[in-house]
């Protein structure tokens, strides 16, 4: 007795542990039963009755008894903020219910009772059992809203798992490893709870889970649900049938829902939303964000019948307008001068005036040399005058473009001869820039194609192509009769030039007749690589985002019969950049191609190739999982033997969390540098290498006295030495790298560069891949780092947030010039056209700063340029506010970034930095009025705010000031009429907008 009496306690201790939540629950049910109020226990006492009545063999009480039980629940679950006291009381009855269903015969009162049972199940049922939809399929009732909101959310929330377990089921029947793939589902954390470890207890088809969610729709849009509507069609697939239960209530917050989801859907579940939505659109007569949508799309077919959905000229003219803005080729009759911008001009010129920017301003007047101290701009270290000429005439071109006047250029033929060689083409090509989207550019370059110097003749041509870029009459195209008998001249500056220019001016016009003259000069594989890249990337930028097979095939074709030597030169990577152009935004249609490409053996270009092809081709998803593959891609490889696991290790973590590859990278980074010093001594920086190779020198010797007089003498002949060796050894590197890894290397910049792209138009993936470039520069090597400044740009393109330009004012004072150059160049891209201050700032810091180095100062000045671009009044933005991408304007920023992958080949061919000219617009508010003439009229302007599933009618702009129409709209901003005195035909404010006077008005005294 003793020996157990001192084990008692130890026992007790153990089983206290275990037993104390039971019996804690227990004193409280126990507490809660003495302390119901006398209202509480007669509730129970009477339900408890009714249990007991249906549980008996009198038949004739069953059916009141059953009434009266429903009217409890249904007076209680009419508000539910807490468990109602009904369901609280019967849910220890809820099993002696579901026997008396089983026991019950008659087909009326089971049915009765199963309604019952499946809101009792909500309280009662375990997870994975599915109760409240098992007998409300069991039940014939219609009525379900009776039982309230909470009832009808748990029934949707159990169809959609239900749903998936019945797909999952179905796709895994007729596997030879089901089992196995059972098992793995139980662990799997990603697979639906019990979806395919657990079999239902009922059956059911998705028929019925279909029709029964069709029942539940409409309660949901009744009752300010909106959203839990479209998520229970979109979990069982049915999305489509959305648009029959929709009414002029509800459409906008449905589709305003359906819309937003697009980014985070996977496909093709997000073109579904798209169309569904465009269909609502059409039917409520929302043309003008149906035709955003079928833009989208990409479908000419849409955009037809949203023509086609109204025979008001007047509105029209809006929806033609909003096509010219994308530079979408599309033919209607009477509208084709609206979308061909051939009042562009006109209604750009009309801004400059209201603004009082028609003085044209020089490139000194953003350059500010006076408040330079030191004058170091203008040391005989800097440019030399010819180059300086050359940048002025960029910024020049940049600064007054489009205001078809300027103070350096026109009118001053001297000035394209203070330039040298192919200077003279860019200082020409110029003047169309000043004269965009105005045809009387043509006659001021008519004069430059008279002259002996080929290099004059080139830059006309290519000045004729940007003073016509996205203006198209639609009866006689002047550019391509001006440009198409050169196209073939002998000289190869002379055809480059005006296949160039013919790319600028019919960006995104899928004209046959361009088609037909470049086409075969792409084709033949026996011209230079240049001409023939030229014209593919001509045809990629005029049929950009339309997969082309016939352009498809000439690209494919220079790949597969070009010469090894041929392959080996930079502008191979147009060629790939090309076929990445024509798939821009396809998604799944570009698979055919991958297929050719990958079976290309040994080609040193095929994983390039397929990097950045798949990037365009989902350019704006946001898919999480190709940019995991992209990280993965920019991951270093193992060295060592011994290094092969903790390798599969890294990409095994890649693979399932991007997060787990940033903390892998360091870690390998960390024990790469343990392993072997050699090793990653070879694999860092150009600067960290040098300067451990100086240290591990100056170890070497053992006198301390010999080493401390012979360190003066020996640091300057190692500094010798080294620069020697350095140059020696870039110079081997850079020929070992064209021969042996070129294609290696253009796969890491296009992976950095395809992470900017797929994350485009997703706020949250935007934030992400910012974070993850930081990452990349501080571990990737010397070509991951020369692009990830310009990708950053990418994302960030015409938004000058500060901390995107202060980081990259870091990256500008990079040891590596290449970084810096390409980081000074982003820096123009983010606040392309704001004219930001603090950013005019840096830039002239920078100036200062690199006075004595050629190639640098000159892309800032190219920086400086773009900041101003149009005196502020335009913008590189491939976003609109309706979320539109525009397809012309992005590829002409992958054009200058993929060239920029060597900052070198770009500074010695400029005149394609003349690519960007294709993308830019003006980001004007224009209102006009029914006849098409300026009308000024007060608007807000201000942040816009998301409003998506917002209760009521909450403002969509934040912090506005009323301005007076012309007005300029910058990044994230949204304008909104200030009164209801005129109707906007467009649902967006931006652009060139028409209004109606509104018939019901009355102005207030």
């Amino acid at each position: 007795m003793a020996d157990n009496a001192e084990h008692k306690p130890e026992e007790t201790h153990e089983v206290t542990d275990a037993t104390i939540n039971n019996e804690a629950s227990k004193k409280k049910e126990t507490k809660q039963e003495e302390e119901l109020s006398e209202e509480d226990q007669k509730l129970k006492d009477d339900l408890e009755l009714l249990v007991q009545r249906l549980k008996e063999d009198d038949s004739n009480l069953f059916l009141p008894s059953l009434n009266q039980l429903k009217e409890f629940i249904k007076n209680s679950t009419s508000s539910m903020t807490a468990v109602p006291k009904p369901l609280k009381f019967l849910r220890t009855s809820y099993p002696d219910l579901c026997a008396v269903y089983d026991k019950w015969t008659d087909k009326e009162m089971r049915s009765s009772l199963a309604d019952v049972l499946s809101v009792l199940a909500m309280t009662y049922s375990d997870n994975g059992e599915y109760d409240s939809l098992r007998f409300r399929l069991l039940s014939d009732s219609s009525h379900i809203e009776s039982w309230g909101h909470e009832y009808v959310r748990h029934l949707a929330l159990e169809i959609g798992e239900v749903f998936n377990i019945k797909a999952e089921t179905e796709d895994m029947e007729g596997s030879a490893t089901y089992e196995l793939d059972n098992a793995s589902a139980e662990k799997s954390p990603s697979t639906p709870q019990n979806a395919t470890s657990v079999h239902l207890k009922f059956e059911c088809t998705k028929d019925e889970l279909l029709n029964l969610a069709l029942d539940i729709v409409p309660y949901f849009l009744k009752h300010n649900g909106e959203e839990d509507a479209v998520d229970l069609l979109s979990e069982i697939e049915s999305i489509e049938k959305l648009p029959q239960f929709i009414d002029e209530n509800t459409y906008q917050r449905v589709c305003q829902y359906m819309v937003t989801c697009v980014p985070l859907l996977p496909p093709p579940e997000d073109i579904h939303f798209l169309k569904t939505a465009f269909a609502i659109y059409l039917s409520e007569s929302e043309l003008t964000e149906a035709l955003s949508l079928a833009i989208r799309l990409g479908d000419d077919e849409l955009i037809r019948s949203v023509f086609d959905a109204t025979s008001d000229p007047v509105l029209h003219k809006q929806l033609a307008y909003i096509l010219s803005s994308q530079k979408i080729a599309f033919e209607y009759e009477g509208m084709q001068d609206i979308i061909g911008n051939t009042k562009l001009s006109e209604h750009f010129l009309y801004l400059a005036k209201e603004l009082n920017l028609t003085v044209p301003k020089v490139p000194e007047d953003i350059y500010k040399s006076h408040l330079d101290n030191s004058k170091s701009v203008f040391s005989s270290a800097g440019l030399d005058s010819a180059q300086q000429n050359l940048a002025s005439s960029f910024v020049n071109g940049f600064l007054n473009l489009g205001y078809c006047n300027d103070k350096v250029i026109v009118d001053n033929d001297s000035w394209v001869y203070k330039t040298k060689d192919d200077g003279m083409t860019s200082a020409v090509a110029s003047i169309g820039s000043i004269f965009q989207w105005n045809l009387d550019g043509l006659q001021q370059l008519d004069k430059y194609l008279y002259v002996e110097e080929n290099e004059i003749k080139a830059g006309a041509l290519l000045g004729i192509g940007i003073s016509a870029c996205g203006v198209h009459d639609s009866e006689v195209e002047p550019a391509l009769l001006l440009l198409q008998e050169y196209v073939t001249n002998g000289n190869s500056k002379i055809s480059s030039a005006a296949i160039l220019g013919l790319g600028i001016a019919f960006a995104g016009s899928k004209n046959e007749e361009v088609l037909g003259l470049l086409l075969p000069i792409a084709a033949d594989t026996t011209t230079s690589i240049e001409t023939a890249t030229m014209a593919c990337l001509a045809l990629a930028h005029i049929f950009v985002g339309t997969c082309n097979g016939d352009v498809t095939t000439a690209i494919v074709d220079n790949f597969l019969e070009r010469s090894d030597i041929e392959l080996k030169t930079e502008w191979v990577r147009f060629l790939a950049l090309s076929l990445g152009l024509l798939y821009l935004g396809q998604g799944e249609q570009v698979d055919d191609v991958l297929e050719t490409i990958t079976a290309i053996e040994e080609h040193p270009m095929t994983a390039a190739i397929e990097v950045l092809v798949i990037s365009c081709a989902y350019t704006g998803t946001g898919d999480v999982l190709l940019i995991q593959d992209l990280l993965h891609r920019l991951t270093p490889k193992a060295t060592k033997k011994g290094e092969e696991d903790e390798e599969e290790e890294n990409e095994e973590g890649l693979t399932n969390s991007i997060s787990d590859f940033l903390g892998e990278k360091v870690s390998e980074e960390k024990e790469e540098g343990e392993l072997s010093n050699q090793e990653s001594e070879d694999e860092m920086e150009v600067d960290a290498g040098d300067h451990e190779d100086q240290k591990n020198t100056e170890v070497k010797p053992t006198d301390t006295e010999e080493k401390s007089e012979a360190s003066e003498s020996k640091a300057t002949d190692e500094k010798k030495e080294d620069d020697k060796d350095k140059e020696k050894k870039d110079t081997d590197a850079t020929d070992g790298e064209e021969e042996k890894d070129a294609g290696m290397i253009d796969e890491l910049s296009y992976a950095v560069l395809g992470i900017a792209l797929v994350t485009l138009g997703e706020d949250i993936g935007k934030e992400m891949s910012l974070r993850h470039f930081g990452h990349l520069m501080h571990y990737g090597n010397e070509h991951i780092r020369r692009m990830v400044p310009l990708a950053m740009g990418l994302v960030s393109v015409s938004d000058p947030q500060m901390k995107v330009f202060d980081t990259l004012t870091r990256f500008s004072h990079d040891p590596d010039l290449d970084v810096s150059m390409n980081s000074i160049f982003a820096m123009g891209l983010c606040g392309a056209g704001t004219n930001n201050a603090r950013l005019a700032q840096l830039l002239r810091q920078l100036a200062s700063y690199y006075s004595r180095e050629q190639d640098a100062l000159f892309i800032t000045r190219l920086a400086q340029g773009l900041l101003h671009l149009g005196k502020g009044t335009m913008t590189l933005d491939v976003f609109n506010d309706a979320h539109v991408l525009n397809k012309v304007t992005l590829a002409s920023l992958l054009t200058i970034l993929v060239g920029l992958v060597s900052p070198n080949f770009m500074l010695k061919h400029h005149q394609l930095f003349y690519m960007l000219n294709s993308g830019v617009r003006p980001k004007f508010i224009l209102t006009l009025n029914e006849e098409g003439e300026p009308i000024k009229v007060n608007v807000r302007v201000g942040q816009a705010v998301e409003t998506v599933g917002q209760a009521g009618k909450p403002k969509t702009i934040t912090g506005w000031i009323t301005q007076s129409t012309p007005v300029l709209l910058n990044h994230g901003e949204r304008a909104e009429l200030e009164n209801d005195e005129y109707i906007s035909l467009a649902k967006n404010i931006e652009g060139v907008v028409i209004l109606k006077k509104n018939p019901d008005y009355h102005e207030e005294e």
